[in-house]
């Protein structure tokens, strides 16, 4: 899977020296992150991706289309500026989305299944200038968000709130890796 700056997505095999399918065009806003989600969905049971972009959109997709230029069965807008990361959660009827919104609700949690005027489960004021990464712990059902400032929260899913906030750089926090017993995680920054 390919994202682009010019808000291309598009689908490759291995074995095959042309795209298997086009799920955006060039023209649409940059893409910002882009996951696959191999439990799928309990109501469609497929392989799907998701794609966040620059004007705070995520939309999601089932892979297995056989259409050349399929349309996404999910797209909304998740923050007013941009849409920096998002990580399935649990399922993928649940998406956590990270970015930057004008009212600093810059950590979401959605529920997919439901109409996307209500699909907004809760939202987490935190990170002055927006959220920049994402990483979920399924093990012990905590978020753990980056910001802009340097910032790192961790949310407690289940008690929607945040447990613990600390600054960990002086600039923008780019990437957080989470160990697979869940003991440790590890952050870069933009410095």
């Amino acid at each position: 899977l390919t994202g682009a700056q010019d808000g291309s997505v598009r689908m490759f095999e291995w074995t095959r020296p042309q795209q298997l399918v086009c799920f955006r065009q060039a023209g649409n806003a940059r893409v910002t992150r882009m996951y696959f989600n191999s439990q799928g969905n309990k109501a469609i049971h497929s392989l799907q991706c998701g794609v966040a972009d620059g004007e705070g959109f995520l939309s999601i997709w089932q892979v297995n289309q056989t259409t050349s230029n399929p349309k996404p069965y999910l797209s909304w807008q998740c923050h007013s500026k941009t849409t920096s990361d998002f990580a399935f959660v649990t399922s993928s009827s649940l998406v956590a989305t990270s970015g930057q919104s004008n009212d600093n609700r810059n950590v979401c949690l959605w529920d997919t299944l439901v109409s996307s005027s209500n699909s907004l489960i809760h939202a987490f004021t935190c990170h002055d200038h927006g959220a920049t990464v994402l990483q979920y712990a399924p093990k012990h059902q905590l978020l753990i968000s980056g910001g802009r400032k340097g910032y790192i929260c961790i949310f407690d899913i289940r008690q929607r709130q945040i447990l613990f906030t600390f600054q960990a750089h002086e600039s923008a926090v780019k990437a957080l890796a989470l160990d697979p017993s869940e003991d440790y995680f590890v952050t870069g920054s933009a410095e």
